[in-house]
């Protein structure tokens, strides 16, 4: 893949904001609006538009951002003391609205779970988020980036991915064809999805299963016969990310036709 996707930004704005509420959705997943004017002025772009999300440390330590230099902010963000240094993360916008006073914008937050203890810095800020605490947004843009002659869609993702698939699923054309497989934790998680009529959206449950997240998902992909004018996009546990895309091309499919992108490694 290239170093930058093509449609991120060139100039990505870094915009700040607060907790407005945070709220359950479903068992494993947690919702953080966050809010604030500079929001308002937010170009989103809907489908998959992910963002790098910065938070204080430690709830009694001042937000401090790095510059941001075209789309250069990494090295900034060393430099700054490491008992100061914003905890990082990438995730998809959920949801966003323009409101009077600026914008809203709704994060999901997968909640994992080890031995009844919630694991994950951003997890327990979720859960935890106090409303007007300050964070940081920094704009990246759209990962799914189809080819003009695209007539076929193929998209899998546990639950990482499922609030960029949700998106991707409401934008795609009403006349659009392809499936979607999602994995997810519980048959609680699987709630209803927009999608086109043509695209079969395929809920996959774990139901407790202590298999790798995303082998579900994958092996469902692994039985498409992909369409030659297809286009895949392929996100969550870096082993499903990879192997679906070993999967698809070894079913024909160019891997010029193919996103993939591995969140996160178990």
């Amino acid at each position: 893949m290239a170093r930058y996707p093509r449609l991120m930004p060139t100039e990505p704005r870094l915009f700040t904001a607060s907790v407005a509420r945070t709220e359950p959705v479903s068992p494993s997943f947690q919702r953080v609006t966050i809010a604030g004017p500079e929001l308002g002025e937010f170009d989103w772009l809907g489908r998959d538009h992910w963002f790098r999300l910065f938070l204080p440390p430690a709830p009694d330590v001042p937000l401090r951002l790095p510059s941001v230099r075209g789309r250069s902010w990494y090295r900034s963000y060393l430099l700054i003391p490491s008992a100061e240094r914003p905890h990082c993360s990438n995730y998809t916008v959920a949801d966003y609205r323009r409101t009077s006073d600026g914008g809203e914008l709704d994060i999901d937050v997968v909640l994992h779970w080890h031995d009844g203890e919630l694991g994950g810095a951003v997890a327990k800020w979720a859960v935890g988020a106090a409303v007007g605490s300050p964070v940081g947004f920094l704009d990246q843009g759209v990962m799914f980036d189809p080819p003009q002659d695209a007539q076929a869609y193929y998209l899998a993702s546990d639950e990482t991915g499922l609030p960029g698939l949700r998106g991707i699923l409401r934008d795609l054309d009403p006349d659009a064809v392809g499936a979607a497989f999602l994995e997810v934790p519980t048959a609680d998680d699987a709630a209803e999805i927009e999608a086109p009529p043509g695209v079969e959206v395929r809920w996959l449950v774990r139901n407790g299963s202590h298999a790798t997240p995303g082998q579900v998902a994958l092996a469902a992909l692994g039985e498409v016969a992909p369409r030659p004018d297809a286009y895949a996009f392929v996100v969550g546990e870096s082993g499903l990310a990879t192997g679906g895309r070993r999967a698809l091309k070894k079913a024909g499919l160019p891997a010029s036709r193919i996103t993939f992108s591995g969140f996160w490694r178990a």
